[in-house]
């Protein structure tokens, strides 16, 4: 994937004789979506997995050649890409801030620039993804979490919905094609079709219980959800799996269903909700009595910040820094390293970046780039989808406690720019 504009720059570049100066581009966000208090890198795996295919084929040469977009210099230059360079960046699964240099990308002009779609459109969809799905993740608690999001977005983009909530602590996907891609655990239940299939709501419930047994989940909510347990109950017997309510005043019929579910003898029958749940309503549903949640068009769509604000941008032309100088958009030159400083007790205090050279080191201090790609290959043993996982549970437990609130907030721990030393070039 790549854009025009990315293209027009590269025949510039390519006539003018600038296309092989060793470059560095970055990634960073110059903010965070209004009221969030951290971000979460999710989709390193999946840009390192497409930098590994990217080449531009005959079938789309062909393309550009019979459209005129570029001239047959570039054309030849496209047919021979393979990327040579580096990239380094935030283990998936970290979390980040703004100014934060999560991904790092150096070779020449031309190789690195044609990346800038490519990368983009995948951070910026998976942060957006993990990061609302974190915080939906906290806001459930420990409660089971099943990603149901696929009919809500792009065919595409539900794939990849599905591993950056897994990512971030979802504990299925009801997305097939997601679990046979990354392994993700699938789940889900029958729709209210189903049981509208059948002449009686007794009828769908007996074909589902013979089909897939009494540890099954029964849709309750289709006609009256009082009824509806019953008849479930009656079927399945006290050992039913669990039931779902979709509709509602999901709080007061958890509370209402819990009781009569009781009251039947199905005392370890769970209960599971869903029907257009964000954290904010996972938070209000604490007390409730239910047993999972069932999360969509919430998720999907980043719940309210649909792409994290990443930007790519050139920052060091032949080891000198260059920035831009336009107005709110200012960016500070030179390659930046970046350290997370930490009290004793684990709790972390601010993240520093330095300008072409490291921050000073102190107690407690952990770096957060790593390499990902060397001289155009990935790195051998990189963590996998599970790893990241693992480490953003650890990372959050090292941020303040305030970070995790779900109400407007500054970002969880200050992000410090350092300017580069003096000896070296400046920006321009």
């Amino acid at each position: 994937m790549t854009d025009m504009y990315e293209l027009t720059m590269l025949q510039a570049a390519l006539a003018g004789g600038a296309a092989d100066r060793s470059c560095t581009f970055e990634v960073f966000g110059r903010r965070l979506p209004d009221g969030r208090r951290f971000g979460v890198v999710a989709g390193t795996g999946r840009v390192l997995e497409a930098l590994r295919r990217f080449r531009f084929d005959e079938e789309v040469l062909g393309r550009l050649r019979a459209t005129g977009v570029v001239d047959e210099a570039t054309l030849a230059w496209l047919a021979a890409y393979r990327f040579t360079g580096s990239v380094d960046g935030y283990a998936e699964g970290e979390v980040y801030f703004p100014g934060s240099p999560m991904l790092t990308v150096t070779g020449t002009f031309a190789e690195a620039v044609v990346l800038e779609t490519l990368v983009l459109s995948v951070l910026n969809h998976d942060c957006a993804i993990a990061s609302a799905a974190t915080r939906m993740r906290t806001a459930a608690r420990d409660r089971p979490l099943i990603e149901m999001g696929s009919r809500r977005t792009h065919e595409e983009a539900a794939v990849a919905s599905a591993r950056a909530a897994y990512l971030a602590g979802f504990t299925s996907t009801s997305n097939l094609e997601a679990g046979r891609r990354y392994g993700i655990p699938t789940s889900g239940t029958s729709a209210h079709a189903f049981t509208l299939l059948h002449d009686t709501e007794e009828e769908a419930f007996r074909a589902q219980v013979a089909s897939l047994g009494a540890g099954t989940t029964l849709l309750v909510d289709t006609y009256d959800i009082t009824q509806g347990i019953a008849t479930a109950v009656e079927v399945a017997g006290p050992g039913l799996g669990a039931v779902r309510i979709d509709s509602g005043d999901l709080a007061v019929l958890a509370v209402q269903a819990r009781e009569q579910l009781d009251s039947l003898g199905a005392t370890s029958t769970r209960i599971v909700v869903s029907g257009d749940l964000d954290e904010f309503a996972l938070a209000a549903l604490a007390a409730a009595p239910v047993d999972g949640y069932g999360v969509g068009t919430s998720l999907v769509t980043g719940s309210g910040a649909p792409t994290a604000g990443l930007v790519y941008k050139l920052v060091e032309v032949d080891g000198r820094p260059v920035a831009k100088r336009s107005t709110s958009k200012v960016t500070q030159g030179g390659r930046k390293i970046a350290v997370r400083r930490h009290r004793a007790t684990g709790t972390a205090t601010e993240e520093v970046v330095g300008t072409d050279v490291a921050p000073p080191v102190e107690p407690n201090d952990r770096p957060l780039q790593v390499p990902l790609v060397r001289d155009g290959e990935v790195v051998d043993g990189l963590p996998g989808l599970e790893e990241a996982r693992e480490h953003l549970r650890r990372v959050l437990v090292t941020l303040p406690w305030d970070a995790l609130a779900l109400s407007r907030g500054e970002p969880a721990i200050p992000t410090t720019v350092l300017p580069a030393p003096r000896t070296s070039a400046g920006a321009s």
